[in-house]
């Protein structure tokens, strides 16, 4: 979360966190920023890889099947 966006509470919250961690709050906001943008990516992979296994479509293999040779 960017500092500029973040309330005092929430500031402080972090703080904790990242003292329990043994981290500075800049370490700490730039790792948890990291692992999000990791999770994100891993998210988008796991999606494309599940619509490109779908079955095709009606259409699809009507199609496919015209392209066949008798």
């Amino acid at each position: 979360m960017d500092q500029r966006k973040m309330t005092e509470g929430q500031r402080a919250y972090e703080a904790k966190r990242a003292a329990k961690a043994g981290m500075s709050l800049e370490k700490w906001l730039t790792s948890k920023e990291r692992d999000a943008a990791a999770e994100r990516a891993q998210a988008e992979k796991a999606a494309k890889v599940q619509a490109s296994a779908r079955k095709p479509g009606f259409f699809a293999r009507l199609l496919e099947k015209a392209q066949k040779p008798l």
